[in-house]
């Protein structure tokens, strides 16, 4: 079979690339079974004809006008590498022909889970503060050193959102035995319940945790929903710990009640990404600062690849992708979360 012959792929996986997701042998593999044509996401709809016509699969999320899609009509699958599903597709078209629209994003959720349990023991031990003192030679020893400590072992937990993300972080707290209550108004109390984590009010998340974590996405309906009120509502000397989007959260609101003292706080997201270096979080005791690095480990790019190729497999077989995340109809178009501006 010549390469012309070959099943279609466009690629325009900005801001990933194939050499970021796919290991070698990965993408020596890709390039055999399929004809890849690469491009832009701007420059989708200025391919050929006759490369729309046959493309069966997108890998990336450019932009398609409903006159581009019209002329996909060998499209099978669009493969979001990117994982923030934006609005810039004809999403009911796409269901309507029974095009699938995947995403990838799970491969950040172990990764995430993770930064996000190390953010809490060290809210709640204070290592980082402590290292820094012992570097300076103002170090406290012993229990002088703990004044403030606290174990995460048997705590009152908070969650937002209990998506892949909530579930993996999830299934790292299990080993503390920690009372979990989780909020998550897309999910039914049953799914929460099998989970071993009690469904919960927002506000009883809030006012019945010694950690709570923020995990949900950016939708049309939450943006910036955590405020001024809703920190009030925290225990005193409550962590805070913000892992999915900066948008969920009235930012000053947040920096306003860590510098009180009222709780602390942690993020690996923030607003304006990179963040301006006069910013005041940056100095701002008591928060606890990550470059949104939380999930960008090579590891898990490697696995997107792994992903896309097997639920390639799967659907040139005419079976459905089981690897990758679907969009849902009724949801896809509620997500309001911004794409990374860098890997």
């Amino acid at each position: 079979m010549s390469n012309k012959d070959l099943p279609l792929v466009i690629s325009a996986p900005e801001p990933r690339t194939l050499e970021l997701i796919f290991t070698p042998p990965q993408l020596a593999r890709f390039r055999a079974k399929y004809r890849v044509v690469e491009t832009t996401a701007d420059g989708v709809a200025g391919l050929p004809a006759d490369v729309l016509a046959r493309a069966r699969y997108i890998v990336g999320q450019p932009p398609i006008a409903p006159g581009t899609l019209d002329a996909m009509q060998a499209l099978r699958c669009v493969f979001n590498v990117e994982s923030n599903l934006l609005d810039n597709m004809p999403y009911e078209t796409l269901f309507a022909r029974g095009i699938h629209v995947v995403t990838t994003g799970l491969v950040f959720a172990d990764p995430v889970a993770e930064l996000g349990l190390a953010m809490a023991l060290n809210l709640a031990r204070g290592i980082v503060d402590a290292d820094l003192a012992f570097r300076q030679g103002k170090e406290l020893w012993g229990g002088d050193g703990n004044l403030t400590a606290r174990l995460l072992s048997g705590a009152d937990v908070g969650i937002v959102g209990f998506g892949d993300l909530g579930r993996a972080l999830n299934r790292l707290l299990s080993g503390f035995r920690t009372r979990t209550r989780v909020f998550d108004p897309w999910l039914p109390p049953s799914i929460l319940i099998d989970n071993g984590v009690e469904p919960a009010s927002l506000d009883e998340v809030l006012s019945r945790s010694d950690f709570v974590f923020v995990v949900a996405s950016v939708t049309s309906e939450n943006q910036g929903f955590l405020g001024a009120d809703a920190f009030a509502k925290m225990r005193k000397g409550a962590a805070f710990i913000l892992l999915s989007r900066a948008g969920v959260v009235d930012f000053p609101a947040l920096m306003a009640a860590v510098k009180s003292g009222h709780i602390v706080a942690a993020s690996d997201v923030f607003p304006e990404e990179p963040l301006a270096p006069d910013h005041p979080v940056r100095t701002l005791p008591g928060f606890l600062r990550s470059a949104h690095r939380a999930g960008a480990l090579d590891i898990a790019f490697k696995r997107m690849g792994d992903m896309v190729l097997e639920d390639m497999d799967l659907i040139d077989r005419g079976l459905p992708p089981l690897r990758s995340k679907r969009a849902e109809r009724e949801t896809v178009s509620r997500m309001r979360s911004k794409p990374v501006d860098r890997n």
